[in-house]
């Protein structure tokens, strides 16, 4: 099997295969979420699934960086079988809810267990493969999981719908979970490393963020977020409401059609991916990315025809796919490995503060002014946001930067693994991880650098 194949890796493979799993699984309760808010709320279904989505988002933006703060206390394999059987308790009380503020609050808590998921998970794929190219095709495979669920799903949907009532769409949800639990016990999950960092709970919790918006290669990438999150919110949003009152198609194929062209357009993309990468630095794959999709909004603005508008979903679906799929090895190679989740945490949470505000703005900028205003509106600030990424992201052959330490005397917790903490005292056993006073003499030097304990500010120049 090829090596450079990230599925020759037994590990990944299954942790992949709960991954798509547990998607089509969520991608089926959407799909009940809609017909159970409609069967509740009839015409004001609508309103419904809006809040039930904000509950969604407040759920990520709140928790994912508490829980990466805080997650290094736990086992990584024990906390997501963990995360994964309370969604699936979670979702069978779905066809039980008689009240709509009941949705809410189921919607909220399964998502706050998404939190605590989805960032874990991610955080342990480079744990696994230590291979750049293996990794950089895992995240093209992640990629292609989402889209695979937006497009079987509706389909699975379908079928069992044929059979049953939309209560059993939670219930093979809820079974999906299980599933994927039970795949996770039977894999061989890495340990994380120790962590070095001390402090209060509250440090913890921050620290990913903080970390975060002191490297400027990742702040670059969240300004790119709002762009790319005004691109998807205005699909997601405004797809259903161009087809059918600017094309004047009232049948919901024709929609489903319109999202099935985004989405084909995101898998090309991911397939080919992995061999643009080796040829093309991510940052600049990343702003073709969202050179692609201002374009796209760009010619939205003229609310084109049926054909024409087809081909504009289909590349704006590319082109959010070649500004995602790199994110990952980006935060990857910015982060301490030992502190991964942290960062992984934080950039979930924080492009979710992106696409909360990127909800909002479509929906009612679309209402207020018309889709022509919107989308040429969304176009100038993705535009906004790619120049932004040219003039500030630093152009950086690689990670390995060159910076100078002072005396440093401080306490934390280390291993003797590295030049900084190379000492001898009395331990029993002197590579256990452990605590005490050192000293880190002042020197200049180089090696991949990204804010820790002992970087806590990013070098000038």
């Amino acid at each position: 099997m090829n090596t450079n194949n990230p599925l020759s890796n037994n590990t990944f493979r299954k942790l992949f295969t709960a991954q798509i799993i547990a998607l089509i699984g969520t991608g089926l309760s959407t799909i009940g979420l809609s017909l159970l808010a409609y069967d509740m709320a009839g015409s004001n279904a609508g309103a419904v699934l809006g809040i039930a989505l904000a509950c969604k988002m407040i759920a990520y933006i709140v928790f994912s960086p508490i829980i990466g703060g805080l997650v290094h206390r736990f086992a990584r394999k024990q906390f997501m079988i963990m995360m994964d059987v309370s969604r699936a308790l979670i979702v069978l009380f779905m066809p039980f809810v008689n009240e709509i503020w009941h949705i809410y609050l189921l919607i909220f808590l399964l998502n706050l267990f998404s939190a605590g998921f989805k960032p874990v998970f991610q955080a342990v794929i480079p744990d696994i493969l230590n291979d750049d190219k293996q990794y950089g095709k895992a995240l093209s495979y992640s990629r292609l999981a989402y889209d695979l669920e937006v497009l079987l799903s509706p389909t699975l949907a379908g079928i069992a719908l044929l059979y049953f009532s939309f209560s059993s769409l939670f219930v093979l949800n809820s079974f999906a979970f299980i599933v994927s639990a039970l795949i996770i016990i039977i894999t061989l999950v890495p340990k994380a490393k120790p962590v070095e960092r001390t402090g209060s709970a509250w440090n913890e919790i921050t620290y990913g963020v903080i970390s975060y918006f002191k490297t400027p290669r990742l702040r670059a990438i969240l300004v790119l977020y709002i762009g790319i999150a005004s691109a998807s919110s205005m699909i997601i949003v405004n797809t259903v409401v161009y087809v059918k009152d600017y094309l004047g198609a009232f049948d919901n194929t024709t929609v489903a059609i319109f999202f099935a062209l985004s989405g084909l357009g995101s898998m090309i993309a991911a397939f080919i991916y992995p061999k643009i990468s080796t040829r093309i630095e991510d940052k600049i794959v990343i702003q073709t990315g969202m050179f692609i999709i201002a374009l796209s909004l760009a010619f939205m603005s003229l609310e084109p025809s049926f054909i024409p508008a087809l081909i504009c979903w289909f590349f704006t679906g590319m082109g959010l796919s070649f500004s995602q799929i790199p994110v990952g090895k980006i935060v990857n190679m910015s982060s301490n490995p030992k502190d991964r989740t942290a960062y992984f945490s934080a950039q979930f949470a924080l492009s979710h503060i992106c696409w909360f505000f990127g909800y909002l703005a479509a929906g009612q900028l679309a209402l207020i002014f018309g889709f022509s205003f919107t989308a040429s509106f969304l176009a100038s600030i993705i535009a906004i946001c790619l120049i932004y990424s040219v003039l500030f992201w630093p152009n950086e052959e690689s990670s390995i930067l060159k910076h100078a330490h002072s005396e440093l005397i401080h306490t934390h917790s280390h291993l003797h693994e590295d030049e900084h903490h190379k000492h001898t005292h009395q331990l029993e056993n002197n590579n256990e991880n452990h605590e005490h006073k050192h000293k880190h003499a002042s020197v200049t030097h180089e090696h991949p650098f990204y804010i820790d304990i002992h970087h806590q500010n990013w070098p000038k120049g």
